[in-house]
């Protein structure tokens, strides 16, 4: 026991610092960006569908409506992406020395994740714009944390 303490004591844990369970230290905002532009791009493009004329057509309607459930899925996809990046940032990247620099974090990072959860239900540009702006500035607190 005795032995298993001393080498404790020259050999103590480290406290580890990661956004996975293995204590890689990699951090990145830009996994969140890259997705709240995706949501943006795929907002536009359902908003740019233009249903055919002719619902006779079956192979319009089709092609209509495949385009809609696919960019629907990416956009959803991609908004659940972004959720999941800026949760892991949240909980393990930043620590409360962080809140004394920055003190409105935590309204920050609800208020962008409740945005990820609204871009899903919608198809809003404004919302998912928002989105893109809040992601931003969380992108601008992640870097000056990082210096």
């Amino acid at each position: 026991m005795k032995l298993s303490k001393f080498i404790y004591k020259i050999y103590a844990p480290k406290i580890a610092l990661a956004h996975c369970d293995i204590p890689c230290g990699i951090y990145t905002i830009e996994p969140a960006i890259t997705a709240a532009k995706t949501v943006i791009k795929m907002t536009q493009k359902l908003k740019d569908l233009n249903p055919p004329k002719n619902n006779e057509n079956k192979q319009e309607v089709l092609e209509f409506l495949t385009s809609v459930s696919r960019f629907t899925a990416t956009k959803e996809e991609h908004a659940q992406k972004c959720k999941q990046e800026l949760l892991i940032l949240w909980t393990d990247f930043f620590k409360e020395h962080h809140l004394n620099m920055f003190p409105d974090l935590h309204n920050i990072f609800w208020k962008a994740t409740k945005l990820c959860s609204k871009v899903k239900q919608e198809v809003s540009l404004e919302n998912a714009r928002e989105l893109e702006k809040i992601v931003n500035e969380i992108a601008e607190i992640f870097h000056k944390a990082n210096n």
